[in-house]
C-alpha cells in the first residue's frame, strides 16, 4: 500500500468525536480500495454495503465493518446504485456503456446488462421499475416482462438545466412517487402508471448535491436549503413544494438521507466542524453529530464525499464515506445514530488515605432527561483488582446527579468507573475519575554504584527489598550506555528470605542497572538505580622488529635504525570510535611525551599505526594506545590505557 493509504488505515480506526451531544465512537472505519465514489447503497438483508467507483470502473462490496467481500470490475464510469424491493438485486448505472447492470446480492454476480440508450446516472427503484437520470432528464427501465422496456425523456415541461447532474429520490413506503431535482428546479412526479406524470414543480437551491423523500410522503428534503437563510437541510411540502422548516447544520451541506423511521441524516463538507448530523423528524436540534478525524496532511480533518450517506434499513447505523487530502477514501459505520449520547461526569477526591471512607459524586445529563432512579453500575479498579471489582449500583436523582461512598482497601491509583447501559432513546455511556490513595514507603537498595570493572567482567548486582504487604517481586533491568542497545530486563522474581534478588551483568560498557518494586496494596512502588563503569578492551602488538630482549628489567622490541615500527591496536568497537596513540622518548633517565594523535578504528576494532624510523641508533621509545571517554568519539566505556610497548633502535 502507499504511505498515504497506510497512514489512513492507522488513523481511520480512531474514535469519532461527537459535537454538543458528547463523545461518540464509530463501530468501524476501513479504508476503501477505490479511486472515487459515485454512490453508496446498503443491503440490510445480507448486511452488505455497495460502493461504486466511476474512476476505477468497479463496485466494491463490504460487510458492515468495512471488510471487502467482493469487487465487480469492468464497469467503466459506474455511478448510481439502487436496491430492489426484495434485496435480491443491486442495479448499477454504467455511464460509459449506456447501460444498467443487475448484480445478484447473494453471490455478487452480474446477472443482466440492459442497454438504455443514454448515459445513466442517479438511480431509484419505484414499484419495481428502475428510474435513471440521464443528462438533465430522466427515464425508466422496466424488466418485469419478457423483454426490458425503456422510456427516456420523462421530465415533461420542467426546465431542468443545472450543471451538477440530475438527482432522483423515492421511498419504498411511498408507492408511485418520484422526485427529481436539477440546478434550481425541483419536481414531484406520479409514476404509478406507464410514465411520469408531473404533480408539482418548484424551486430549490442550486448548490444541492442530493435529495430525498420522507417515508410518510409529506416532505422532500434537499442537501442544501435554508432554514432562515443559513446552512442546512432544506424541507419542502411534497404536495406543493412550499418551503417548510428544515434542519440547520454546519457549512457546507452536501448530503441528506432519511431512515425508514423518518430520522434525518445530513452531511456537510466541513474541515473544522462535525460532518454527519442526525435529527429526529421535525427536531431542528441534532440528536447526534459525528466529526471525522484527520488522516491527511492538512490542518483540517477528513471530509464527507458529496452524497455519500446511507442508512441501514433498521436505522441501527449510518454509513458515510470520507476522503482525506491524500485522496484516500474511508467507509465509516456510525452506530446507534438515532440515540442521544448522554454525558456522564464522575468526580472523586484527588487524594485519600487507604482504608478511609471517601465520597464520589457525578451527574448524568442528556438532551432529553434520563428518568430519576436510573441505575448506574459502579466499578473500582486498583492494584488488588486490576480487572475491576463491581460495587453496589447507584441511582440518579431527579437532576441526574448521584453520589456514593467507598472505603478503598488498596493504596495507589484507584479508579472509580460509573456506567449507564442506555435505553431506547439514549446510548450507553461511562465516566471515571482517579483517586491517589496513600501507601507506606518501603526500602529498596542496589549495590555496586560507582564501581569500575575490567572489560567483560561478570558482575552480580543485588537488590534488597524491605518490608511490604503482599508483593515481594522485584525486577532488575540493565541499560548499557549507547543508543544501539536498549534497556533490557535481566530478571523478575520474588526476593529470597533475606529480601535479596541478584542478576549478573556482563560489563562490556558503562551500565545503569535499576531495581523496580511495583508496589502493592499498602506499600508504594519504588525504583533505585546503580551506575557501574566498564573499561574498554585495549591490546597492542608490535611488528617489524628483529629481536626481543631486555634492557635492565624491561622488555624491548629491537629495530634497525631505518626500519619503520608497526603497531596494531585492537579495541572493542563502537561506531565512530578512535584510539589515542601516544609516543614517549627516554632521555637522561626520564620519559618525555613527544606527541599523541587519535586514529579511527575499523569496524573490526583494529587500528594500525606505523612510526617513521629515526635513521639513527641508540634511541629508546615507548607507545601506548588508549580509549579516552568522550575524546575517543563516544562515552560508552570508561577511560582505559593500554600497556606501554617499549622499542629501541640499533645499527
Amino acid at each position: 500500500m502507499s504511505i498515504a493509504t497506510t497512514l489512513a488505515v492507522v488513523l481511520s480506526s480512531a474514535a469519532l468525536a461527537a459535537g454538543a451531544a458528547g463523545p461518540a465512537s464509530a463501530d468501524s472505519a476501513k479504508v476503501l480500495p477505490v479511486a472515487s465514489v459515485g454512490d453508496i447503497v446498503v443491503d440490510g438483508a445480507h448486511q452488505r454495503v455497495y460502493v461504486s467507483d466511476p474512476t476505477g470502473g468497479k463496485i466494491v462490496v463490504t460487510d458492515y465493518t468495512g471488510a471487502v467481500r467482493a469487487t465487480l470490475t469492468g464497469l467503466s464510469g459506474v455511478s448510481g446504485l439502487a436496491l430492489s424491493a426484495d434485496s435480491g438485486q443491486v442495479y448499477a448505472a454504467v455511464k460509459n456503456g449506456n447501460r444498467i447492470v443487475s448484480v445478484e446480492t447473494g453471490t455478487y454476480t452480474q446477472t443482466a446488462s440492459y442497454p438504455v440508450g443514454a448515459a445513466p446516472g442517479d438511480l431509484e427503484v419505484v414499484d419495481g421499475r428502475i428510474w435513471f437520470a440521464h443528462g438533465t432528464d430522466f427515464g425508466s427501465l422496466d424488466v418485469s416482462g419478457a423483454e426490458p422496456v425503456v422510456h427516456l425523456a420523462q421530465r415533461g415541461d420542467v426546465g431542468f438545466s443545472g450543471a451538477y447532474g440530475m438527482f432522483l429520490a423515492s421511498d419504498p413506503a411511498v408507492p408511485g412517487v418520484l422526485v427529481a431535482g436539477n440546478g434550481g428546479d425541483l419536481a414531484v412526479y406520479d409514476v404509478s402508471a406507464d410514465g411520469a406524470a408531473l404533480r408539482v414543480k418548484g424551486d430549490m437551491d442550486t448548490a444541492v448535491r442530493q435529495i430525498d423523500l420522507t417515508p410518510d410522503g409529506g416532505q422532500v428534503l434537499t442537501s442544501w436549503g435554508d432554514p432562515e437563510y443559513g446552512y442546512g437541510i432544506g424541507a419542502y411540502s411534497a404536495t406543493d413544494l412550499s418551503d417548510q422548516a428544515g434542519y440547520p447544520i454546519d457549512a457546507y451541506p452536501n448530503a441528506v438521507r432519511v431512515a425508514p423511521d423518518g430520522s434525518v441524516a445530513g452531511g456537510s463538507d466541513s474541515w473544522y466542524d462535525p460532518d454527519v448530523h442526525i435529527h429526529r423528524p421535525g427536531d431542528q436540534t441534532p440528536v447526534r453529530e459525528y466529526d471525522f478525524p484527520n488522516t491527511g496532511n492538512s490542518s483540517g480533518a477528513d471530509t464527507l464525499v458529496d452524497g455519500a450517506l446511507a442508512w441501514a434499513p433498521d436505522a441501527s447505523r449510518v454509513f458515510a464515506i470520507s476522503v482525506n487530502t491524500y485522496g484516500t477514501y474511508t467507509l465509516r459505520g456510525l452506530s446507534d445514530p438515532t440515540k442521544e449520547l448522554p454525558t456522564l461526569k464522575v468526580t472523586a477526591p484527588t487524594k485519600s488515605d487507604r482504608a478511609k471512607k471517601l465520597t464520589v459524586t457525578g451527574k448524568l445529563t442528556s438532551k432529553s432527561a434520563v428518568p430519576a432512579g436510573t441505575s448506574l453500575s459502579v466499578t473500582r479498579t486498583d492494584v488488588e483488582s486490576p480487572s475491576g471489582k463491581a460495587l453496589a449500583a447507584v441511582r440518579t436523582k431527579a437532576d441526574g446527579g448521584f453520589s456514593f461512598t467507598d472505603t478503598p482497601p488498596a493504596g495507589g491509583k484507584v479508579t472509580y468507573k460509573v456506567s449507564y447501559a442506555g435505553d431506547a432513546t439514549h446510548g450507553a455511556v461511562s465516566g471515571s475519575d482517579v483517586v491517589e490513595v496513600s501507601r507506606k514507603a518501603t526500602t529498596l537498595t542496589l549495590n555496586n554504584n560507582g564501581k569500575l570493572y575490567a572489560y567483560g567482567k561478570d558482575v552480580s548486582f543485588t537488590a534488597h527489598l524491605g518490608t511490604t504487604y503482599k508483593n515481594r517481586t522485584v525486577a532488575i533491568y540493565a541499560d548499557p550506555y549507547g543508543s544501539d542497545k536498549p534497556k533490557k530486563l535481566l530478571k523478575t522474581a520474588k526476593v529470597n528470605s533475606s529480601g535479596n534478588l541478584s542478576a549478573t551483568v556482563d560489563m562490556t560498557r558503562d551500565t545503569t542497572v535499576s531495581a523496580v518494586f511495583a508496589g502493592d496494596a499498602r506499600y508504594a512502588s519504588k525504583t533505585v538505580k546503580s551506575t557501574a563503569y566498564a573499561k574498554a578492551k585495549v591490546s597492542t602488538t608490535v611488528s617489524k622488529h628483529y629481536k626481543t630482549a631486555k634492557i635492565g628489567s624491561t622488555t624491548y622490541q629491537w629495530f634497525r635504525k631505518n626500519t619503520d615500527p608497526k603497531f596494531t591496536t585492537t579495541m572493542n568497537y563502537y561506531a565512530g570510535r578512535k584510539q589515542r596513540f601516544e609516543v614517549q622518548v627516554y632521555h637522561q633517565g626520564s620519559w618525555y611525551t613527544t606527541g599523541s594523535e587519535y586514529f579511527a578504528l575499523g569496524t573490526s576494532g583494529v587500528s594500525a599505526v606505523t612510526l617513521e624510523a629515526p635513521g639513527e641508533s641508540g634511541i629508546r621509545a615507548r607507545i601506548r594506545s588508549s580509549y579516552i571517554n568522550s575524546s575517543s568519539g563516544d562515552t560508552v566505556n570508561s577511560t582505559t590505557h593500554g600497556a606501554w610497548k617499549y622499542i629501541t633502535f640499533t645499527n
